[in-house]
């Protein structure tokens, strides 16, 4: 694999994104438009690997992450182009590198409009699309019935408890991305007969708060484990990645004055990735694009 590319008038080298100043990255983000943070990038240095693209005198161009849930599954982020290459095959050039050191592990990604047709061509299929729903949080939230179950704040020592859960809704085993999001995020867990059958996270990113991941069983749980965080948001800045389009849980998010902002697309390579089924946990709230 090139660990270069010429590009018009300069060329391009790839380097382990571990070395490079973080605020070289928050620039890259933030010339395109994304809401990260340098410390939404540091969190995400730490739960993956990346490359950027970088010129002769160190300048960031391009980046691409992945991140490994267990050993034969990852998801692919953070693949952004600054606007000056981003017709000369960056993208491509930065996916490959990526492809590569992910090796024959299942993939899924989250893509962009924008980048949509490049991972076609790279044999990723579509599966479905994902809802950014954000806003400022209304003053009062909408009437609900009583939660069926306990509803209860979790610590970051007890996160081992969901992990379980979580691996049967998302597919595959991301316990230490969970042990790391609990560092800094407000943990609720729903039990039933002394069962966790459900689990959410709020954390700070970007313009405000992300309220994922966010796994249960059904609307009517999600919607209080979703809730639990609203309340102490309310008239502040939240956001929620879904896949619920329609239904109670999508309607009570437009309640609380979340909005459609954008749509990306999961697309997988390799096994299918989502394998929603009945009576069984499933993930509501993405724990976020890169990690999905």
């Amino acid at each position: 694999m090139k660990n270069s590319v010429r590009l018009k008038s300069f060329e391009l080298v790839a380097r382990d994104m571990a070395e490079v100043d973080v605020h070289l990255l928050h620039a890259l983000s933030i010339g395109v438009g994304w809401p990260h943070r340098p410390q939404d990038w540091e969190l995400l240095r730490r739960a993956g690997h990346g490359i950027v693209a970088v010129d002769g005198i160190g300048r960031v161009f391009g980046s691409a992450m992945w991140f490994p849930h267990g050993d034969d599954f990852a998801t692919i982020g953070l693949v952004i182009t600054s606007p000056r290459t981003q017709s000369q095959g960056t993208g491509r050039w930065l996916m490959e590198q990526v492809l590569e050191q992910c090796g024959d592990r299942d993939l899924s990604l989250n893509a962009t409009h924008a980048a949509y047709n490049l991972y076609v061509s790279l044999n990723f299929t579509k599966e479905a699309m994902v809802y950014q729903c954000q806003g400022e949080v209304a003053p009062t939230l909408p009437a609900m019935p009583a939660p069926d179950g306990e509803l209860s704040a979790l610590s970051a020592n007890e996160i081992e408890e969901v992990a379980t859960l979580d691996a049967r809704a998302f597919g595959a085993d991301r316990g230490k991305l969970l042990a790391l999001l609990s560092e800094k995020a407000a943990i609720y867990a729903l039990k039933r007969e002394g069962k966790i059958v459900g689990y959410s996270m709020c954390r700070e990113f970007g313009r405000g708060h992300v309220i994922g991941p966010i796994v249960a069983q059904n609307d009517h749980d999600a919607i209080h484990l979703t809730a639990v965080h609203l309340e102490v948001l309310t008239g502040r800045f939240a956001r929620i990645d879904t896949r619920e389009k329609d239904g109670p849980f999508a309607e009570f998010l437009l309640q609380c004055r979340l909005g459609l902002y954008e749509t990306v697309t999961t697309m997988s390579k390799g096994r299918p990735f989502l394998h929603r089924q009945e009576d069984e946990p499933w993930v509501y709230g993405l724990a976020g694009h890169a990690w999905s």
